[in-house]
């Protein structure tokens, strides 16, 4: 990409609602473990303002920001205003992370590798005689990412949406494979090893919301990975953990897809634990 020439990096998030967003103090935080300066700023970007949207791609543009992130709702529309996406973007079909490159605005995806390097903490592949299989609720941008990343990895993946032509949509962006989809309304959930919620159902201020309707049965020895990490446990957690299943949030994710982008626009790679205690404090 192309940097700034002195060292005051102006970085930013693009999204909606970004009340609650962690990824200022983690961006802070790699800033100074790595002696750089500069600032993160959350930019709100409503749903339906593409002159906005365009308005703040502008400024990367012309260089009076040097990165963005991007988070809903805005990981698929903001590409129609890209010059190009990089071949993980591209394949995914959604971006998070957007710099200049060689005078092109770029679009990228850390997500799907940030993802896969926080479950990893938690499964591993060679555990499994057999192939692992995954539950994917939701079909929007994160949905995307963990697609491609499940994939890649070698696991069995079912999709499963409350607006089932996105999911079908979504599994035939990776026509490779065959992606069963599905709703929750009569599937049975004994058959996966991992369930992941990529939907903001649980997020804050709706704390008592979850994918999973009240009766549902997990498999025992499921674990349960919601992309949610706010609140630290959702409601979807704690329905897991009530039935013995293993529940993460995804706060490791988060934090991975950011150091990522971090390096990309920096040239930095910043220490994990610091931007661990910079959240946890």
């Amino acid at each position: 990409m192309q940097r700034p020439s002195t060292l005051n990096f102006r970085l930013g998030l693009i999204g909606y609602p970004l009340t609650h967003t962690l990824s200022p103090k983690i961006h802070a935080a790699a800033l100074q473990a790595c002696g750089l300066q500069g600032s993160y700023l959350p930019f709100t970007i409503y749903p339906t303002d593409k002159q906005g949207l365009q308005a703040i791609l502008h400024r990367l543009r012309t260089g009076d920001l040097h990165g963005l992130n991007v988070t809903i709702p805005h990981k698929q529309t903001v590409i129609e205003y890209l010059d190009e996406l990089t071949p993980t973007a591209q394949a995914i079909g959604a971006v998070n992370t957007l710099c200049l490159h060689d005078g092109k605005l770029t679009g990228d995806n850390t997500d799907a590798p940030g993802f896969l390097t926080d479950l990893k903490r938690f499964f591993e592949f060679s555990a499994f005689s057999l192939q692992p299989s995954a539950l994917v609720l939701g079909a929007g941008g994160s949905a995307r990412a963990v697609v491609y990343a499940l994939l890649t990895d070698g696991w069995n993946v079912t999709l499963a949406a409350r607006r089932l032509e996105q999911a079908q949509q979504l599994a035939q962006s990776f026509p490779n494979y065959q992606l069963p989809v599905t709703n929750l309304t009569n599937l049975s959930l004994s058959t996966f090893h991992l369930l992941i919620n990529t939907t903001p159902l649980g997020m804050t201020p709706d704390i008592e919301t979850s994918p999973l309707p009240e009766n549902a049965v997990l498999a025992p020895g499921t674990i349960v990975y919601d992309l949610v990490y706010n609140p630290r446990e959702t409601k979807l957690m704690r329905q897991a953990k009530a039935q013995g299943c293993r529940a993460v949030n995804g706060l490791g994710m988060l934090i991975e897809q950011a150091a990522l982008a971090f390096e990309i626009w920096t040239g930095c790679r910043p220490p994990r634990q610091t931007l661990w205690n910079a959240v946890e404090t």
